[in-house]
């Protein structure tokens, strides 16, 4: 039974300590407020879910992108941004400004702003969602996506900084194990947080923590911001809200975010009078595979894919255009959710993985997170895939090595669900595609974009091989992997205005109340619309939290 209650006073409550919120604490300190941050989580976890991030950045007309001989501009990111979102909802009032001022921030000022605080950017720009449709329709015109030197670990660490400074000074208290269950109203105010104080727990970081009570705490605040997070470790709240054009709920997903990523605070802040919009927007993945070294439940990992490998549902059809590796997300999930299976195939080379195979997360990225360059040259550029890739084709539960595409396919047989491969469309397939490599010319969409793709140098230099034939010998073993669902970002959430403050179900602004990140679908609400550009996540949690730490500081 609960035997501690816990009342106190702040000028700003922060309630959740991902990138978010420590950046929505940081500018509310700066701007001379006490600031306490709560969280259900042990200190272990402080920097939340960005922390296990590749750290990846949008940013428009950058150095890094001139460098690389890229022409990017504001006008070409918002054709580009507007075109992906598809925004078509009256809710998408306060989504579309919010992705107006997103843009302008990416093309302005958040360079400077980021590498004012130590944050350095890796110097090859990659280029995610490449779309494939036509110039006014989804995905990336130009390579945009920057990895920050350091990866998620990098990009938290100076509001990080900032926060264990402000609380050594005694302008920022923080309170692990505080679960908030209700906000605190004083008429249609909101006036800060109730809830429940858990037991101690040691547990290792993203490792699933006790939900033991020993108490409960009252904490008075004069603006309250919540930053909590979505919902992707939640599988029954995304099934829930899982919508009819994405096909139907996976039976079976993986997970890509910790155990605490739960979508409690929805509910809980719809209760104090905030409005939630476009649940039904979400982004998941489907290069996911299974974790050989688990940490939370579930744990998958998402395959960063160069655009080579040979993309099959689970009965063994090639993947319609331009369905292929880094293209569109969201279009091909909806298009493998519709084949009624919950996992899909590709069909790759050694050649092509050692070339074109990165890992999402932190953990698997040892060389950019430790920011260490001898081992980066070594990895990129060096013989033989990276140490975190080699440990999945040793270990992974979803690889299979072959040196015939008829021993390939029985091993892919062998697997849960590999029943349903029919081995002769298999067959059929990829002799298919090789035979078009016998020519400069083809009709094969797929290795058109490949040969183009090759004139980016950032492409020919870590991320498309050389086209060649999958049953070259030359190009090593045969490998297929196994893919799976895998659960990650809410693009709906609280609606807010540009100062990040909630907005009711009335469309007035709900008094105290303040919302960033990804619990505002990153801002507004869903400043994505119904898809990302990718690298935006990580950016709309920076410029979110921004907003709403100065706009709660300056309600104040």
């Amino acid at each position: 039974m609960p035997s501690e209650t816990s009342v106190s006073q702040t000028d700003v409550l922060v309630i959740g300590w991902g990138l978010a919120g420590l950046v929505a604490a940081s500018e509310a300190v700066l701007a001379g407020k006490h600031v306490t941050i709560v969280d259900q989580e042990s200190r272990e976890n402080l920097g939340g879910q960005a922390f296990w991030s590749f750290g990846g950045l949008f940013f428009i007309d950058s150095p890094e992108q001139r460098r690389m001989g890229i022409r990017d501009s504001l006008e070409l990111a918002r054709q580009d941004w507007f075109g992906t979102a598809g925004f078509d909802r009256d809710e998408d009032a306060w989504p579309r400004r919010w992705a107006e001022a997103y843009l302008q921030f990416a093309a302005g000022e958040k360079r400077a702003w980021l590498k004012a605080r130590g944050v350095g950017f890796f110097p090859i720009v990659g280029w995610a969602e490449r779309g494939g449709y036509t110039a006014l329709g989804p995905g990336n015109s130009v390579p945009r996506f920057h990895i920050t030197w350091g990866t998620g670990p990098g990009v938290i660490a100076p509001f990080v900084d900032l926060v264990e400074k402000a609380q050594l000074d005694g302008r920022l208290t923080i309170l692990p194990r505080h679960k908030v269950a209700a906000l605190l109203r004083d008429g249609t105010r909101v006036v800060g947080a109730t809830g429940d104080i858990l037991a101690p727990d040691a547990a290792a970081r993203g490792i699933p923590t006790t939900r033991e009570i020993t108490g409960d705490f009252e904490l008075r605040a004069s603006a309250t911001i919540v930053a909590s997070g979505g919902i992707g470790g939640n599988h029954d709240m995304v099934r829930s809200q899982w919508p009819e054009r994405l096909g139907t709920p996976p039976t079976t997903m993986i997970t890509g975010v910790p155990a605490y990523v739960d979508g409690s605070m929805y509910s809980v802040a719809n209760a104090a009078g905030a409005h939630l919009i476009n649940g039904d927007r979400m982004w998941h993945y489907v290069e996911g595979i299974q974790n050989h070294s688990p940490i939370w439940p579930l744990h998958g990992i998402r395959i960063l894919p160069g655009p080579s490998s040979l993309w099959l549902d689970a009965a063994g059809t090639r993947l319609p255009v331009p369905l292929f590796p880094g293209f569109d997300t969201l279009g091909t999930l909806a298009h493998l959710r519709k084949s009624g299976a919950d996992h899909s195939w590709f069909i790759t080379t050694r050649q092509i993985v050692e070339k074109e195979f990165a890992l999402s997360g932190s953990e698997q990225n040892p060389d950019l997170t430790g920011k260490d360059l001898k081992m980066l040259v070594s990895e990129r550029l060096g013989k033989g895939p990276m140490a975190p890739v080699q440990a999945f084709l040793d270990r992974g539960a979803d690889f299979v090595v072959a040196d015939t595409l008829e021993e390939l396919i029985r091993g892919m047989q062998a697997l849960p669900g590999g029943e349903a491969l029919d081995a002769a469309s298999v067959s059929a397939e990829v002799r298919a595609r090789d035979r078009e490599l016998d020519n400069e010319f083809t009709k094969d969409a797929q290795i058109a974009m490949l040969r183009s793709a090759r004139a980016y140098r950032g492409d020919r230099l870590i991320r498309t091989a050389t086209p060649h034939k999958l049953e070259d010998r030359g190009s090593g073993p045969l490998i297929a992997v196994k893919l799976h669902v895998l659960t990650r970002k809410s693009l709906g959430g609280i609606e807010t205005d540009l100062a990040g403050r909630a907005i009711g179900a009335d469309g007035e602004v709900v008094p105290g109340l303040f919302a960033a990140g990804e619990a505002s679908g990153f801002g507004g609400g869903g400043m994505h619309g119904y898809r990302a550009l990718e690298g935006t996540f990580l950016g709309g949690c920076l410029f979110s939290g921004r907003q709403a730490g100065r706009g709660a500081a300056a309600s104040l």
